[in-house]
């Protein structure tokens, strides 16, 4: 009687189903959904869907203000669609790179690449050891191949094709010496596994030096307005601060910035008229404290860097200058009031002006350009060409002492009243004296102020250089092709010299090119034994 076992590599469980299957609920079938689930997650395919959902997951960031990047641009959308922009909120697309799917779709990414890239790896070393294989007894049943006949013995003819070979850069295997065959095996294009290997490493390291900067960067946002002191980098001074997971405020560079003036030129004719043509914020900065002041132009797509931080120029707008003199004479504003833009093309903006001293509040519109289109004041030009502002006053508590913080864009009347039934038209220069005595406000003139970031990514180099080598690598796996070349000699039948029959293929030709290749190493063997020059002919 023959004993049949199941190798002990495989070990059954003593429970089985009515079918003699495994309980859905078992260690083992447990264990078999794991390893379907890797194999799923680590795959060619699932890395490339991933990928493709990152790329399109980061479409909103692109498109969407971002809270990170500009604030007062996703509070614009707010006012804007009132109705859509709480349900974009909600899904995060206003915060897309913060955004918990947004880390799901990149941990997953990471992990894929992970369980793709270390197998390969070590496969990969593990073929670089490997011999080329025994060439086939039967080299005619090749895609590609040549016979001839040669003056040499066939261990002879074989060791001269083994020397064209080996000058070509191809890895050899030779026929055991002494044997009864005579037959050399010749592959090359191993570059090809190392540029698929390449790209896959370097996209991983993309993905870490992208996590490597949401550690250890950070990013903030200050809004400067021309002629006020220097603010110093510190969390306390800057308007908006998002640091990295491991960063806290004594991280930040310890540099000083000014803003000196800043200039923004516009097209002036043709259909582009009012498009701008140059941003320049020319700024006055210490690097650290008791450092040299240092000027420098900050331009777009010009950053300043200091300290290992840069500084980019992302915004622009108007300050009007104001004087609030109180019902008692005293001064009680006297500054510049940084205005939003509330069109881009025409950089007509609103803003707020508070004097909690003299109890007074306005609401107001600058226009760069103003004119009077049908009683309603527009701006034709985004320069300060003829500037003007509208104003609205309000006397009462501005509700600054409530304890309720305020925006500074926003004025609460709640507790105010109007003084006045239409808005106000003031020009530089020019004085409103409110009625009932409330006292006076003075439109001085107008300064311009900027909205800079301030970025601090270590990974942002190495993603760079690994973005260059995961090109690198994909240039390789598309150009480098993996050929093989057979050489086989036999005894010719006349008893003096030998056959010898050269075969070839190759794993992908996608680009073509190897039959020319092979025909050129085909001529070059079989001159070299006939001790001829390929061109020469017979």
């Amino acid at each position: 009687m023959t004993d049949v076992r199941t190798p002990s590599s495989e070990p059954r469980s003593p429970q089985v189903t009515a079918d003699g299957g495994e309980p859905q609920d078992s260690p083992a079938a447990n264990a078999g959904w794991l390893r379907w689930g890797w194999r799923q997650l680590t795959s060619m395919r699932t890395a490339l869907i991933l990928l493709f959902l990152l790329a399109l997951g980061s479409i909103p960031g692109s498109v969407l203000p971002q809270q990170g990047a500009d604030p007062s641009a996703v509070q614009q959308y707010y006012a804007a669609h009132p109705g859509l922009a709480p349900w974009l909120n909600h899904l995060g697309l206003f915060n897309v790179f913060a955004a918990p799917w947004f880390a799901a779709i990149y941990l997953l990414l990471f992990t894929s690449l992970v369980g793709c890239v270390v197998p390969r790896t070590f496969k990969l070393a593990g073929a670089a050891r490997t011999p080329p294989p025994r060439a086939p007894r039967n080299l005619a049943r090749l895609p590609h191949s040549s016979t001839y006949t040669s003056a040499l013995p066939s261990q002879d003819a074989v060791e001269g094709a083994a020397s064209v070979l080996g000058g070509q850069r191809f890895r050899l295997r030779r026929s055991e010496a002494g044997g009864s065959e005579h037959w050399v095996s010749a592959e090359k294009g191993y570059l090809r596994e190392a540029g698929n290997l390449l790209f896959h490493l370097s996209l991983l390291g993309v993905l870490v030096s992208i996590a490597a900067g949401g550690l250890f960067g950070y990013k903030a946002d200050k809004l400067l307005v021309e002629g006020q002191p220097a603010f110093a980098d510190t969390v306390s001074a800057l308007d908006e601060f998002h640091p990295g997971r491991l960063v806290s405020g004594s991280d930040l560079a310890p540099f000083s910035l000014a803003l000196n003036k800043f200039t923004a030129t516009y097209l002036t004719s043709g259909e582009s008229r009012g498009q701008p043509a140059d941003f320049n914020a020319n700024v006055t900065y210490t690097s650290s404290p008791g450092a040299k002041p240092a000027s420098y132009n900050i331009r777009i797509n010009d950053p300043l860097p200091v300290d290992g931080a840069k500084v980019y120029l992302i915004g622009h707008g108007y300050a009007p200058e104001f004087k609030v003199t109180g019902a008692d004479g005293t001064v009680a504003y006297d500054e510049a009031t940084p205005f939003i833009p509330a069109n881009t093309g025409t950089f007509l903006s609103d803003g707020v002006i508070k004097a909690p001293d003299a109890s007074l509040g306005f609401m107001g519109v600058f226009v760069p350009t103003a004119i009077s289109v049908g009683g309603t004041l527009e701006s034709i030009f985004p320069a300060a060409d003829n500037p003007a502002v509208s104003l609205i006053g309000y006397s009462g508590n501005l509700g600054m002492n409530s304890g309720v913080p305020q925006s500074v864009y926003q004025l609460d009347t709640t507790g105010m009243t109007k003084l006045s039934g239409s808005p106000h038209l003031l020009q530089p220069g020019q004085t409103w004296q409110l009625p009932g005595g409330k006292g006076s406000i003075t439109f001085v003139g107008v300064k311009q102020w900027v909205s800079i970031a301030i970025t601090y990514d270590p990974g942002q180099v190495p993603a760079l250089v690994c973005g260059i080598l995961a090109l690198a690598g994909l240039l390789l796996s598309f150009f480098v092709r993996r050929r093989r070349v057979f050489v086989r000699a036999v005894p010719a039948e006349s008893g003096t010299g030998s056959v010898v029959t050269v075969g070839g293929l190759t794993r992908s030709d996608a680009s073509g090119g190897f039959e020319e290749e092979f025909a050129e190493l085909a001529a070059e063997i079989a001159a070299a034994e006939s001790g001829k020059h390929p061109e020469e002919g017979a």
